[in-house]
């Protein structure tokens, strides 16, 4: 009922495309942990990869590549658990853009979205 928003269309796509997978843990006390998660439903995090040789071979480098999937202009927060000194957005090749450089704030990263969009950003981990 309602629209492809309201229904969660795009979300229950992913969950049949790509479902997950359960793996036995070696503890039955095992803490909830998500390494991210994106504060808009319109955000689809995509995909997440070590950063390759674009992204002037960091090892300690990720890439994050997210897009605007409702047909909206929207500023979505993209949290993290893992630990990020610098964050700066990219082009596909990952190499850094100029003034690209994101701030890293308590929240996370604050990102804005046209419709559509697709952002990658440059993830410099601090280990």
């Amino acid at each position: 009922a309602g629209s492809f928003q309201e229904a969660g269309v795009i979300q229950q796509a992913y969950n049949l495309n790509f479902p997950l997978h359960v793996v036995p843990a070696s503890s039955p006390q095992c803490p909830a942990w998500s390494a991210f998660s994106v504060s808009s439903p319109a955000i689809v995090l995509d995909t997440v990869k070590q950063a390759g040789a674009g992204a002037e071979d960091r090892p300690e480098a990720v890439v994050v590549r997210l897009y605007e999937a409702h047909g909206s202009t929207v500023t979505a927060w993209l949290q993290t658990s893992l630990p990020v000194k610098e964050a700066m957005l990219c082009d596909l090749l990952e190499r850094p853009l100029a003034q690209g450089h994101l701030p890293v704030e308590q929240r996370g990263l604050k990102l804005s979205f046209t419709p559509f969009r697709v952002l990658s950003i440059l993830l410099v981990r601090s280990c």
